[in-house]
């Protein structure tokens, strides 16, 4: 069956207005919208494109951006972290940083609306689409789920986990989460808390790159990346779990300039994670995965 009509009806603009914007780490914020509609269809792991014209703040930056690349800046997709069931639209963004010689253009959206979006703004977006989303037979094909996010790539992840929590009880998860820092992680406690609530269901497993040498490491929080020995630690048996891999990749501008040094690019998390789990002999109909970057 051709699935394409389905997913341009599930298309359409809402006009919204923010009911809460909250601070997840200095760099991260979650904004709750009021669409006024108390269903709205979408997948967990859909997002949602907001067109960066509809603001006036932004309006001098859009035209030098589009004057320098030649061509209209397009609409900008993040990812919901609310779930279907649950009664409030959102979406969580990390702000997007300018590296001088590893970021091509200044980010013209995120710092907007991680640090300068209010209650009570009104905004257009436009909803809701994506592929990496959980099939509606997942209980029929594994018992385990499994998590490995990095960074912001926990958004989509963490709106599959609550929506499979509460309407798959027959599936366990094992969330593995790669950071910098403790204070970077994204959904810190509500992950925490959802762990306390569904106790033998959902195991989280924090991996941070950058801590201090002080930090207090536990089984539960590790020193250092994902690695292959933990991904085997974690899924003991690889052959019935079905993984959902979520996080920065090696870009287009990143590819450009390894090509003009004559190297290859260095692989960023969701390359050295799908190298991890090709190792530990995981099919690719057991995996599924989105990338940025």
């Amino acid at each position: 069956m051709n699935k394409e009509p389905q997913e341009r009806k599930r298309i359409k603009e809402l006009e919204v207005m923010v009911a809460d914007s909250i601070e997840e780490a200095h760099d991260t914020t979650t904004l709750i919208f009021f669409t006024g509609n108390d269903h709205l269809d979408y997948k967990p792991g859909h997002f949602l494109t907001i067109d960066p014209h509809q603001f006036d703040a932004l309006g001098r930056f859009t035209a030098f951006l589009e004057d320098l690349k030649g061509r209209k800046e397009p609409p900008r997709a993040y990812s919901m972290s609310s779930s279907p069931h649950e009664k409030y639209l959102a979406i969580t963004i990390k702000e997007e940083r300018y590296t001088s010689g590893a970021t091509k253009y200044p980010p013209l959206l995120s710092p907007l609306l991680v640090k300068r979006t209010f209650r009570g703004m009104r905004l257009t977006v436009t909803g809701f689409t994506g592929p990496y989303t959980l099939p509606d037979d997942i209980e029929s094909q594994t018992d385990h789920l499994v998590h490995v996010c990095a960074g912001s790539g926990s958004v989509p992840n963490y709106s599959m986990l609550k929506f499979a929590l509460a309407n798959y009880p027959k599936l366990r998860h094992t969330f593995i989460y790669a950071n910098k820092t403790w204070d970077d992680i994204i959904f810190r406690d509500a992950l925490a808390n959802l762990e306390k609530q569904n106790s033998g269901r959902l195991s989280v497993v924090h991996s941070l790159t950058r801590e201090s040498e002080t930090f207090q490491y536990t089984p539960s929080v590790r020193k250092g990346r994902i690695t292959v020995e933990l991904i085997r630690e974690l899924i003991p048996d690889t052959s019935s779990a079905q993984v959902y891999v979520c996080g920065p990749a090696v870009s287009v501008h990143d590819r450009n300039a390894a090509k003009e040094k004559g190297v290859l690019p260095q692989p960023k998390f969701l390359e050295s994670a799908l190298a991890s789990l090709k190792e530990l002999g995981m099919s690719k109909e057991q995996i599924t995965y989105e990338s940025y970057g």
